[in-house]
This record gives structure tokens, C-alpha cells and sequence, in this order.
């Protein structure tokens, strides 16, 4: 094992990954400490899913060094997939055996000990006792999501690598999956998720993003929007959807996009973007005043300027 710092659970630097001589990942720095909820946003393609199959040991890094749970994540790989608990975006569990039957069968692969008095842990833990006989090919995206998650968690992994678990999931069942979630990590489970939703990107502890394979910005909620310097005006009034068109034309405009009855305008220079409103103010019946940027304003601004994504 090494020397690493024991609050640190993922500490890697200059990690590179290449397919095809396309390069995926380009020289990713992240820290992790223990009990963090960290996420992982960007748009598809952008690097997220091969960064998580790095550090749990599924792909080696081209270059780049660093320990997870405190093995190096280049020659102890096997120590870390015994250790991690892995979700992967698409639902990977047996779906013609029941969910009693799936968790048993991981309890065994991981060499789990007690294992009935782990899979009947397992099943109360995440209210899966009265569906203990369920195929879970019959169950919805929700249940499918508590197995899932139950499954990672039979062997008690100290780290979860969550691939974007909540895709396709509806709103009340994702609550509870986060409640879960922020349940472990009180608990000293450590969580990096990737993610697309702005909700769940506000619950973790610290986010980072991703683009074209690189991590942009890192930090809290609130660290990452005042990294950014994005300035964001709110307009109302006689919203519609031929000023919207015409607001995005505006000089100095990155960004404007409907938020129900109001336009969300983001740019970077606040005297050219406010001549501009002041301009078409005259012609068109609207307010509009300076509010603070939203993770979504930044999320949807950071990927707007970043370049078509690639395939991973």
C-alpha cells in the first residue's frame, strides 16, 4: 500500500487515456477526500465514464500516477475492484433471477462472508425485503436503481464510482437514491457520480467539469459559479419566444434560454450585454435586471462554448 494521505480516498494526477490514437482523457488531476459526495459533470463523450473505469481499475491509464483507497491505481488494480462499489449507466444484473438471487450471487463473486446475513442487510437497507422474489427484469427503473445500488454495496466498499445511476429514473425515486446516498457518506463512504442534472450536481459536497477529456473547473456549487465570472441578467415581461431569438443574437450574449416565463441571459461583459437590452428595451416591452448565475446558467454556458463532443 502506499504512502498516501488516509483523508484522501482518490488522489491522481496527469492521468491520460487514448483510443484509437484519439485521446479521451488529458491529464486529469482529482483529489477526492473520504465522505465526499463529488460530481462529475459534462457532456457526453467528454472523458467522465473512462475516468471512473481508471481509477476503479478496469482501464489503465496511457500515463499519469496516483492511489485509490490508497493502492496505486497502475500496479494494484486488483485491490482496488475489490474494494469499490461500481454502477455503471446501463442496469448489469441478471434479469431473469430475482433480487435475492442477484445479491447473492455478488455476495459470492466478492467472497463475502455471512453472506445470507449480508443479502437480508442488503435488502432492508434499501426497502427491498417484500420484492426479496421479484425478477428484477419486471421491475421499473426505480427498483432496478435500489438493486443496483444494493449490489454495490454488499461487499461494504469504502468508495462508489456511480455512472450516471439516476438516468431514466423518475423524481421521487431519485430523492430517495440521494438520500441514500448522503446516508453512506455520514456514514465515511466516499461517492464520485457523474451526472447531468443540476439537482444532484447542487447535493454533492464538491463538483467538477469535464470537457473534451479535461477538467475545466473544480470546486463547490458556489466556488465553481464565481470561477466561471459568468454574469447573468433575468428578463421579464412580454416574454416570447421571437424576443428569446432575438436576445441570443445580442453582441456579448453567450447564452439565453427559456426558464419558464422568464429569458435567462449569461455573458461576460456587463456595460455591451446592458447597452444591448438597453437598445432593444426601446422597441420591445421588457424588463430586466442583474441576478446571480445559477449552476445551470454556467453548466449550459461551459457547454455551449466547448467543442463537439467525441465518442468514448
Amino acid at each position: 500500500m502506499n504512502d498516501s494521505n488516509p483523508e484522501m480516498v482518490i488522489d491522481v494526477k496527469g492521468l491520460c487515456k487514448s483510443f484509437d490514437s484519439k485521446l479521451v482523457v488529458n491529464n486529469v488531476d482529482l483529489m477526492v477526500r473520504k465522505g465526499e459526495v463529488f460530481g462529475f459533470l459534462g457532456p457526453n463523450g467528454s472523458g467522465k465514464t473512462t475516468t471512473i473505469r481508471m481509477l476503479c481499475g478496469l482501464l489503465k491509464a496511457d500515463t499519469g500516477r496516483g492511489c485509490c483507497l490508497g493502492f496505486d491505481i497502475l500496479t494494484q488494480s486488483d485491490r482496488i475492484k475489490e474494494r469499490v462499489g461500481y454502477m455503471t449507466q446501463k442496469f448489469s444484473l441478471y434479469t431473469d433471477l430475482t433480487i435475492q438471487e442477484n445479491l447473492n450471487f455478488i455476495a459470492m463473486v466478492y467472497g463475502v462472508k455471512n453472506r445470507a446475513l449480508k443479502v437480508e442487510e442488503a435488502l432492508e437497507t434499501l426497502g427491498l425485503k417484500d420484492r426479496r422474489k421479484q425478477l428484477t427484469g419486471e421491475l421499473s427503473g426505480g427498483w432496478k436503481q435500489r438493486v443496483a445500488l444494493a449490489a454495490c454495496l454488499i461487499h461494504e466498499p469504502k468508495l462508489l464510482l456511480l455512472d450516471e445511476p439516476t438516468a431514466g429514473v423518475d423524481p421521487m425515486a431519485r430523492r430517495d437514491f440521494w438520500d441514500n446516498i448522503h446516508l453512506l457518506s455520514e456514514q465515511g463512504v466516499t461517492t464520485l457520480v457523474s451526472t447531468h442534472y443540476m439537482d444532484e450536481a447542487e447535493r454533492c459536497t464538491r463538483i467538477a467539469y469535464l470537457a473534451y477529456g479535461e477538467i475545466l473547473t473544480t470546486g463547490t456549487v458556489s466556488e465553481v459559479i464565481a470561477q466561471t465570472n459568468l454574469k447573468t441578467w433575468l428578463i421579464s415581461g412580454e416574454v416570447t419566444t421571437a424576443l428569446l431569438q432575438r436576445v441570443k443574437k445580442l453582441n456579448g450574449v453567450a447564452l439565453a434560454a427559456l426558464f419558464g416565463n422568464v429569458i435567462h441571459v449569461c455573458g461576460y461583459d456587463i456595460p455591451l450585454i446592458e447597452h444591448e437590452l438597453r437598445r432593444i428595451s426601446n422597441e420591445v416591452s421588457f424588463k430586466w435586471e442583474l441576478v446571480n448565475s445559477t449552476l445551470e446558467d454556467v453548466f449550459i454556458t461551459l457547454v455551449n462554448n466547448t467543442p463537439e463532443p467525441f465518442i468514448v
